[in-house]
């Protein structure tokens, strides 16, 4: 989120530590909240509801935005209000960046269940993230708590498309160090769904635009084995400022780039507002030029929030489409998702490592640190009552990781019993005790703060 770094800096500072509560998971979603819209999986590098091809459609939301963090999908009137104009809009999926793991959910993903509306969650929230500027201090068991608590409180709706690992933490050459962190909570989230038997929810990161290193980033999460890859990889992409096209865009050329990427490709946002917004990059997107690529995207963002993004003014209970909702309106209406699968790549390999750089300042090699040892329970036992939008923070709290992890420590042997919450004989691997440290040196950008994981 494009105003996430700078108010998160003080919050950061004040993060102190907070312990995990009991196995309680009562944010948890009703039987009753479920099953209105048929789950999205992943097959080859692309989306699949059933049968039929997944194309997002979709904007960021966050009313409010980053300097006044709440939960929308918590606020029942204001979701109400939301849901008309995502219907007119024509989307199918919303990116929500911030949400309180302790609040009850089930009204407004039902109202979004009920208008054929997918939610994309961030896990992080601004006291809960890893930092970039101490990736190994906020990489530690409570932070891990909080994460997979927020994955208890979305895991049984069946419109929950996919959870972000991470936003942004790369935002810059110099932070390419913190890549292992993000990759180890990628990998942790997906251990932790598959341990607490729950469907296979997608998960993966969203990139910032930057050049020079997307691609590695792209390569190192699809690298490795199958329990250290990401389902999908998603970035925020603004070179499409119009009047351009395709070629004059750039988007040619990476839909050339990642030809032969093997799981999914989306942006997580896009809508360069340089000149006035046309979207006539939509029909691109939705194209046979880049179908067989990439499955779609999200604009940026539902709601003004000072920085001319907005597609609406909120006010209220009252809710002012303005231009640049018309026009997306009208490019989203003309523009059908293509029929058939889009000449998507049905079976494909993993990526190789990138290999450290100027621009890539990754000296693991292709380790990644282990799962700090008193998040291990969590496997088994569940998460419990996570802190929501109130607890004390993460950043500089709890155990952090002590050495590296073997190749298959993101593995499932066994699971627990979604429906009950049993605990279940989960073999957790021994990891090597290799001394490790992240070789960031903290630049005076860093004075910025922290960003959401």
């Amino acid at each position: 989120m494009k105003t996430f770094a700078a108010s998160l800096a003080l919050v950061a500072a004040l993060s102190s530590s907070v312990l995990a509560s009991p196995a309680n998971l009562e944010a948890r979603a009703t039987a009753t909240s479920t099953g209105k819209l048929p789950a999205v999986s992943v097959k080859g590098n692309a989306f699949f509801a059933g049968n039929d091809r997944f194309y997002i459609r979709g904007v960021d939301y966050q009313p409010g935005g980053a300097s006044d963090a709440k939960d929308p999908i918590a606020d029942v009137a204001g979701c109400k209000r939301d849901v008309a104009y995502f219907q007119k809009l024509g989307v199918n999926t919303i990116r929500v960046y911030t949400v309180d793991n302790t609040a009850n959910h089930d009204e407004c993903m039902s109202m979004l269940a009920d208008a054929g509306i997918y939610l994309a969650l961030d896990v992080n929230t601004p006291k809960y993230s890893i930092n970039r500027a101490a990736p190994a201090l906020s990489y530690n068991d409570v932070y891990l708590q909080s994460v997979f608590a927020t994955i208890d409180a979305f895991s049984s709706y069946s419109n929950t498309l996919l959870f972000f690992s991470g936003n942004e933490v790369i935002n810059d050459d110099s932070t390419t160090a913190c890549a292992p962190y993000v990759k180890a909570v990628t990998r942790d989230m997906r251990q932790y769904i598959g341990s607490r038997g729950y469907r296979a929810i997608p998960v993966g990161y969203s990139a910032a635009d930057v050049d020079s290193n997307r691609l590695e980033m792209a390569e190192y999460m699809n690298c490795g084995t199958d329990a250290e890859r990401s389902d999908f990889f998603a970035f925020n992409d603004y070179s499409w400022c119009d009047p351009s096209s395709f070629q004059k865009s750039g988007w040619d050329k990476k839909v050339q780039t990642y030809s032969n990427y093997s799981i999914p490709l989306f942006l997580s946002e896009f809508g360069c507002n340089t000149n006035t917004r046309q979207f006539n990059e939509i029909a691109s997107l939705y194209s046979d030029e880049m179908t067989a690529v990439y499955s779609g995207g999200l604009v940026y963002e539902y709601s003004e929030e000072g920085s001319k993004y907005g597609l609406v003014k909120i006010s209220g209970d009252t809710v002012d489409p303005l231009t640049d909702f018309n026009t997306l309106k009208t490019k989203l209406a003309a523009t059908k998702a293509p029929t058939g699968d889009g000449g998507y790549l049905k079976s494909g390999v993993a990526t190789k490592c990138p290999a450290e750089s100027s621009t890539w300042n990754v000296t693991w090699g292709n380790d990644l640190p282990s799962i700090p040892a008193p998040a291990k329970k969590y496997l088994t036992s569940g998460a419990g009552k996570g802190p929501g939008l109130q607890g004390a923070g993460s950043q500089n709290a709890g155990t952090q990781s002590t050495g590296t992890a073997p190749a298959n420590a993101g593995q499932v042997s066994s699971t627990a019993s979604a429906s009950t919450g049993a605990a279940a004989s989960l073999r957790v691997p021994e990891f090597s005790a290799a001394p490790y440290f992240c070789g960031l040196v903290v630049l005076a950008s860093t004075l910025l703060g922290a960003t959401l994981l």
